[in-house]
Order: structure tokens, then sequence, then C-alpha cells
């Protein structure tokens, strides 16, 4: 099918929550027909139907909604993915790894939408966005080493792209991204900050967890009380909301430079 063909007539039901805040900050709204039960924590949805998550839902709820594209984000559960697939309806899986993907999939969201302008548009407004706070973060004295976490137990560190936001924000990640790590990794490290931001919890993180933790009692970040949390939407959702997250992360590593 040629791309001209569907561009802005597609009707789709949005199982990620980074689709959705793109949609959204596009205007590409009204071409949304569900949306999953996350996506109201990133963006306006109102009454647009809920339907679930890549996760767990009921298929016959999809496909009353009778959409021409889901779109949904790795990870996803195989299964519900199997079922997808078998809808008269295009699946499309985003999976960026970096800012740069992060910008892609704008573009993507754009063309399918007949919203390309307001897509270059948005990319060029997260764009200025960083680059405002990365102008704060160089007057900081020096780059505080920072560990981003997504997830206590296992324990795992946060996406690719938070690494970067971490640069842009006067920080380094001393850790790999995405990756299952263990405490001893952790305090190996030794990092100067430790941010929390676990996955569908909001800002319910406990930073009491880290401040109790023996192994990590010789960490400069836990001696300094520098254990903070942010919004897991704010850095774990690959979309405009990152802008916050951004300047989430400058508060965070260096509080005397936030505005």
């Amino acid at each position: 099918m040629k791309k001209n063909s569907w561009a802005g007539k597609a009707r789709i039901v949005s199982l990620a929550p980074d689709a959705t805040s793109i949609l959204f900050a596009i205007g590409a709204q009204k071409n949304l027909v569900g949306v999953s039960k996350w996506c109201k924590d990133v963006s306006p949805v109102g009454g647009l139907p809920r339907v679930g998550d890549c996760w767990a839902l009921d298929i016959d709820d999809v496909k009353r909604l009778r959409p021409t594209l889901l779109i949904g984000s790795v990870p996803f559960k195989p299964e519900v993915v199997a079922e997808l697939v078998k809808l008269p309806a295009n699946f499309l899986a985003l999976n960026p790894r970096s800012l740069g993907g992060i910008e892609e999939n704008c573009r993507l969201l754009g063309e399918i939408t007949g919203r390309e302008g307001a897509a270059r548009g948005l990319v060029r407004k997260m764009r200025e966005s960083f680059d405002r706070v990365r102008k704060l973060a160089r007057k900081a004295k020096r780059r505080r080493k920072v560990y981003c976490e997504a997830w206590p137990n296992p324990r795992i560190s946060s996406p690719p792209w938070v690494a970067e936001l971490a640069e842009i924000a006067g920080g380094r990640m001393i850790l790999p991204a995405g990756k299952r790590l263990t405490d001893h990794d952790v305090a190996a490290a030794n990092p100067d900050v430790i941010v929390l931001a676990w996955t569908a919890t909001g800002d319910r993180a406990d930073p009491r967890t880290a401040l109790a933790n023996r192994r990590w009692a010789g960490v400069t970040a836990v001696r300094e009380r520098r254990v903070v949390v942010i919004r897991d939407e704010l850095l774990n959702t690959p979309g405009p909301p990152l802008m916050k997250g951004a300047k989430a992360l400058l508060r965070a590593i260096h509080p005397e430079l936030a505005q």
C-alpha cells in the first residue's frame, strides 16, 4: 500500500504511551479510536476507550473499535501480539533506543497521520528544550556520576535515551543503560546521584530502599542523601514527556542550576 493512500486516514489504537504522546503533540489525536490504560498518564485522552496494553487486553474490545493501525511497543507479551496481528489491521511496534530513534518515530507518525510539518516542529521543539537544559548544565563545576534505575527487583537501569538525557543535564551515566544489575555493580560504580524512576509507578518509587541498603552504605549518593525520585513517565516515555524529564534530571543532578 502506498503511503499517500492512507496518510491521515488511519484509525489508530495506541497501546504505547509514547505513540499517544507524540500523536497528541502533533495534533493527530483525531486519528485515535482507542488507547492503552497507561496513556492517560502522558496525554489528555479524555473519553477515548481504554483497551489494556501489549501485556494484557481483551481482543474483542480492540475489534469493536475497527482499527486500521495498531501501535505497540517493545517489550510486549508474544501471546498478546499474536492475537493482534490476526486482526485486519497493520501492526507497528515502536522500539526506539536513542533520542535519534525517538525523533524518527515522531516523523514516522507524522507521515502516517498526514502531520509531517507538525512532526518536524515537534522534533525541533524537543531539540530546543534539550539545548536549554544543556546550556544550564554547562555552568556546573563538574559532571556528577549518575545511576538511573527503571526497576528495583530485579535491578534494571534506565533505558539508553535516559543516559543521553543525563549527559544533557550535566551528568554521566556510569552503568550500562537498560541492563540488569546487581547491588555490587552499583556500589562499585559509586554514583554521586541515584535517580529512581520505576516503571508504571508514577512518583511512588521509594528512596528508602536505596538509603537503607547496607551494600550501598559507602556509596556517595547514599552518604550524601542524593537519592531522587522522578516520575516514571517523564523518563520512561520516549516522546514529548522527555522534555520535562530532562529538566527533572537537571534538578536531580545539579539542583543549584535548575530554574
